[in-house]
């Protein structure tokens, strides 16, 4: 019991870091043998916690981004999905070429709103780690694959 307790703060810890989030850690947990509905919560609710956190103070973070100094590459990515599909193919789009969290924060930066903002990668996140867990769970139950390795990583 106490060994499932902690792969649930994993899962939510996890997923609360950025350029790991939900979308990679739900499925990677499915796959390693934890509960999927309890696994897609926390993991859900870890990731869009510092979403939420970048969004609502947006402006302390744009300081700590220029002192930081701005990753032109993922930025750049960034401005050409906004450009081309604007803030719904950001959010939908950017956790997988820069993350959700610099999604949000470029999102901002380029324009968006704090509500819209939150809105699509509410929607996003949720919906691309729904994707993936589903994926992941039926996946593993067809192909009947054995997954000692990571069943050992979330166990220990």
């Amino acid at each position: 019991m106490l060994d499932l307790v902690w792969a649930y703060v994993l899962v939510f810890v996890l997923s609360a870091v950025p350029f790991f989030e939900a979308i990679i850690i739900t499925p990677v947990a499915i796959i390693a043998g934890i509960p999927a509905i309890p696994v897609f919560i926390l993991a859900i609710v870890g990731n869009l916690l510092t979403v939420y956190l970048i969004i609502l103070f947006i402006e302390k973070v744009r300081s700590w981004r220029k002192k930081k100094g701005d990753n032109g590459k993922r930025s750049g990515r960034a401005k050409q999905l906004w450009n081309k599909y604007g803030l719904p193919g950001l959010s939908l789009l950017g956790p997988f070429f820069v993350g959700s969290h610099l999604t949000a924060f470029l999102s901002l930066i380029f324009g968006g709103t704090k509500k819209r903002v939150t809105l699509w990668l509410t929607i996003s996140v949720t919906g691309w780690s729904l994707v993936f867990g589903i994926l992941a769970y039926f996946g593993i139950d067809w192909l009947n694959v054995d997954n000692q390795f990571l069943e050992g990583i979330f166990k220990q």
